[in-house]
């Protein structure tokens, strides 16, 4: 899995330079953030600016030249020759081999935090785009504690009014972010919770700068091992509420702020600190509000282009405060009951292109129903007529028939009345089907959610039989796995006995 390392600077065009600009724009977009999908990644980007070729490519200078370019740069007193001369070096720092001869060079990274702290504007603009290059690299020679001296800078700097110039910053610390935890834990001692703060405070309109805000936080936040201090910090920021502010996409800048913040949210909800203060600020609110909008879009099959790598964080931060406390107190957070079209929406929409986006979306169902106060969740999804697009579901595999299967079960749990709904939405008969599957788990499942609806009524399980369910109970018992075995010889001895077999024969 992967992320794009690469983000076109969203600087000023014209005509139809402008609208090229924004489909070049969206289509990295698009591809930037796919790598999050399955499981939290480290990843880096890689501005590129308006004075490079749009494909960002460049010759690679030797090695000689790359030497005589920091000398240059060290040795320069003229500032217009200065100036010119860390242009020439960044563009030779777009090779990442050039990167490993640089850092050989002695005090390379402190003649650069020179220039960056330097009275001259233009030195210190392309000072920040060396440590951007730098903060790029592939080598781990060139990792992030080796860039430390220009952190302090970097962080200042988030308070200046220029958002070009913060913007690169901030994607140079979010590059730092992930290489170690000695790297986070000297930027939180340097204020960079604070800083992120403040910054999306000044630049709250400013959409790109908010875009990079998110990137760094959720790159700060996104690491294993980084509940003790920094996810608290984050929580008594005050950065909350700009984050959730953001989730109303942009129709012409794009998803890119959004997804970001999600992210973020995300992270935070999954870290299980304080989700108490998550949901009191209004994040399950303002999530599920943004993902019944979003369903009720892809209902009406009017997708934008990458929409799905937003709806992929919602619903890990919903399916994660779902179970941060009993269903009940989150209930006035939770009175759309749109949230469950949504979610079967998803499902359908995304089964063929995303797979397991559309698990995803029956895990918050999932969660949704399971709690012991869901019965009002699984009363909805009879009144909306839900249920039977779920059964529908039952034939497709990577692992969307067990978590449909984990809802059905929720939904029998409830008790007779929905064990007899279920049955008149057609699911023996799909059991009969899935009951035949090679997966194990499957059939496991299966066997739960029939164990439930036999149990609660002795006229489900003759029309079991009627669906002639009882040669495939028979079948199961000669599986090579025990635990199967057992199962299925107790439905027949104690809710299939002889006398609930029904004869299916012609009549003479």
């Amino acid at each position: 899995m992967w992320r794009l390392n690469v983000v076109r600077h969203k600087a000023g065009r014209h005509g139809s330079d402008l609208e090229e600009f924004k489909f070049k724009r969206r289509a990295h977009e698009k591809e930037l953030r796919r790598a999050r999908k399955d499981r939290q990644l480290v990843s880096k980007r890689l501005l590129l600016n308006d004075d490079e070729e749009e494909d960002g490519t460049m010759d690679t200078l030797a090695n000689d030249q790359v030497v005589e370019l920091f000398k240059m740069v060290h040795h320069g007193r003229d500032l217009v020759k200065k100036e010119a001369d860390l242009r020439a070096l960044r563009k030779a720092l777009r090779s990442p081999s050039a990167h490993l001869i640089f850092i050989k060079q002695q005090s390379s990274i402190a003649i650069l935090v020179t220039n960056l702290s330097g009275p001259n504007p233009q030195c210190r603009l392309e000072a920040a785009r060396c440590l951007h290059e730098l903060s790029h690299s592939p080598h781990h020679e060139v990792d992030s504690w080796r860039l430390r001296q220009a952190t302090p800078y970097l962080i200042t700097f988030l308070s200046g009014q220029s958002p070009k110039f913060t913007e690169l910053c901030l994607y140079t610390l979010g590059n730092m972010c992930p290489d170690s935890e000695n790297v986070r834990d000297m930027l939180l001692a340097q204020g960079i919770i604070p800083a992120l703060t403040s910054c999306i405070q000044i630049h709250r309109t400013n959409l790109a700068v908010v875009e990079a805000v998110g990137f760094t936080l959720s790159q700060l936040i996104s690491a294993n091992h980084v509940t003790g201090r920094i996810i608290p910090a984050v929580l008594a920021s005050g950065l909350i509420p700009h984050l959730l502010s953001v989730l109303t996409p942009d129709s012409q800048f794009g998803l890119g702020p959004a997804i970001e913040c999600a992210w973020c949210l995300h992270y935070l909800a999954c870290s299980n600190v304080d989700n108490g203060a998550l949901v009191a600020q209004g994040t399950l609110l303002q999530c599920t509000s943004l993902l019944v909008t979003l369903g009720g879009a892809v209902a009406k099959g009017s997708t934008e282009e990458g929409m799905e790598l937003l709806i992929w964080p919602l619903l890990r931060c919903v399916g994660n405060l779902l179970l941060s406390g009993p269903l009940g107190a989150l209930q006035p957070q939770l009175n759309d009951s749109r949230l469950l079209a949504a979610l079967c929406a998803f499902s359908q929409a995304f089964l063929q292109t995303h797979p397991a986006l559309a698990r995803e979306s029956i895990w918050v169902l999932n969660n949704l129903t399971a709690a012991a106060d869901s019965s009002v969740f699984c009363s909805a999804l009879f009144y909306l007529n839900l249920v039977p697009t779920l059964i529908q579901l039952l034939p497709f595999s990577h692992g969307i028939n067990i978590m449909v299967l984990r809802v059905l079960a929720n939904i029998a749990h409830q008790g007779r009345e929905y064990c007899l709904h279920l049955a008149q939405a057609g699911l023996l008969p799909a059991l009969c089907a899935t009951l035949k599957m090679a997966d194990s788990e499957v059939v496991t499942f299966s066997l739960e959610v029939l164990g439930q609806l036999v149990a609660s009524d002795p006229q489900l399980a003759e029309e079991f039989v009627r669906q002639s369910g009882l040669p495939v109970l028979e079948a199961i018992q000669y599986s090579n796995q025990e635990t199967i075995r057992l199962r299925a010889t107790h439905l027949l001895e104690h809710h299939l006995p002889p006398h609930c077999t029904v004869d299916t024969s012609a009549s003479p």
